[in-house]
């Protein structure tokens, strides 16, 4: 595939940023994506876009055509996405800018692993799924009805889109801009990159938001009036909205929310899969290069340089401290949506034997009940490389049984990290055998309720 020869199709541009052929890492050299290390345009993929796509063609499932949605709810249901997860941002930040506004925004959609975009009138439908060894995968649907609809891979778009904003690679963002009326950001006035460490008051500019959050302010459901004072949006007028109906014709769309439980997961979730793709990354780089150094070198196969454990170590540490939530912003009022997101979104999570799972919301002063991210159980985190997993395994099992006291996880408090370790314990699989023996002698007297049956996710 020749790049310089393909039309540049940014995919979610408000969402998603990704890889070039060549991407900059923060070892601050340049790597191939068609190196063997990594080998980002390898067949076969096994995101669940390109799942959902085998089958089709298997002739095991078809993609059924209703408007005004066109293919939206039934590529919704084959990807297990709710449409709950409605999120609906109006600013032009699209490559189907044309046609979104602030009468009509843009529907975005998510679970654990898929990202779906969708615009009224728009020509395609835009899907980023996550790949357990590469990273975002990025795809377009064709919107006219075919008797054979394709998801169609847009690697070419990612010629423009390799930023540091996604960590160099392959991945996802959420961002807030200054909108002017007509949805068009004002980027002389700055934007955010948002995830669960960012202050409401920098979250969702661009954005309609429902929900309610008290004194809370964010930019959401608002523009710019004055473009000489772009910073100025008054923000009372877009707080504790809960109906868009007077903003916004929501006939079409799947619902008539913007949930901003639904935004405070996203951007928790996009942020953390770029992490992980961050470390399996650069764990796979730095072994290779140490292959390349001990056979250039004349040393044993299985030798170890320090730089590479620093190296891989430094990536584990960043993605444990995000996992953790240690930077996670603090409520200082409850918050609530209005699509039934918030009572969903938990149903699906593993339960130790107390009926407690990762995926409890809190709402009140954090996000979580429990702060450990359910993204744990995601295909990615198994697909850490071992170097970096064990490394992982290690950390995290110091920090949640008090040995790490130190001042980074000082936050989780001792209940936070009692919980996490019993959930994990009854929940995740592939835990290291001295998890077990520590937790035994932790809590010898932790039984198993009887006819008690744990739900439990693969690692």
């Amino acid at each position: 595939m020749k790049l310089g020869a393909l039309k540049c199709v940014p995919i979610l541009a408000a969402l998603f940023a990704g890889l070039s052929h060549r991407f900059l890492s923060q070892s601050s050299f340049v790597l191939s994506g068609d190196d063997e290390t990594i080998r980002y345009d390898a067949l076969p993929l096994k995101d669940p876009v390109a799942r959902l796509q085998q089958r089709m063609e298997r002739g095991e499932t078809r993609l059924e055509y209703a408007a005004p949605g066109g293919y939206l709810l039934s590529v919704l249901k084959q990807l297990h996405v709710q449409p709950s997860s409605q999120t609906l941002v109006f600013s032009k930040t699209s490559f189907q800018f044309q046609h979104i506004s602030r009468a009509n925004p843009r529907a975005l959609y998510f679970n654990d692993e898929v990202y779906i975009g969708w615009v009224q009138g728009g020509d395609v439908m835009e899907v980023s799924a996550v790949d357990p060894d590469r990273g975002a995968m990025f795809y377009s649907l064709d919107q006219r009805q075919t008797d054979k609809p394709r998801f169609v891979r847009r690697d070419e778009c990612l010629q423009c889109h390799a930023s540091p904003r996604t960590l160099g690679v392959p991945g996802h963002l959420v961002r807030s801009v200054y909108p002017d009326a007509e949805g068009l950001p004002l980027l002389q006035a700055g934007s955010f990159q948002t995830d669960h460490a960012s202050p409401l008051r920098e979250r969702w500019g661009g954005w309609y938001v429902t929900g309610t959050h008290g004194v809370l302010r964010h930019m959401g459901n608002n523009w710019v009036r004055d473009v000489g004072r772009p910073d100025q949006l008054d923000m009372e007028t877009g707080a504790n909205v809960t109906r868009l109906q007077d903003r916004v014709n929501l006939s079409r769309y799947a619902r008539p929310d913007s949930d901003l439980i639904a935004l405070m997961v996203l951007e928790h979730q996009t942020k953390l899969h770029n992490l992980l793709t961050r470390a399996n990354w650069e764990t796979r780089i730095a072994l290779h290069q140490q292959d390349d150094m001990n056979r250039a070198l004349g040393q044993p196969s299985n030798y170890w340089f320090d730089s590479t454990r620093r190296r891989i170590q430094h990536q584990v540490e960043e993605l444990l401290k995000y996992l953790l939530f240690t930077d996670e912003v603090r409520l200082d009022a409850a918050v609530a949506g209005t699509s039934g997101f918030q009572d969903e979104f938990p149903k699906t999570g593993a339960r130790d034997r107390r009926g407690r799972s990762l995926r409890d919301l809190d709402l009140k002063t954090r996000l979580f009940r429990y702060p450990c991210s359910f993204l744990i159980y995601s295909d990615a985190f198994a697909a850490l490389p071992p170097a970096a997993r064990d490394h992982l395994y290690l950390r995290l099992h110091e920090v949640l049984t008090g040995k790490d006291q130190s001042k980074e996880f000082a936050v989780l408090s001792r209940d936070d990290r009692t919980a996490i370790l019993e959930i994990l314990l009854d929940t995740k699989s592939g835990l290291p055998d001295y998890w077990k023996m520590s937790a035994e002698s932790l809590n010898p007297r932790r039984p198993n309720p009887p006819n008690k049956t744990f739900t439990t996710p693969g690692s």
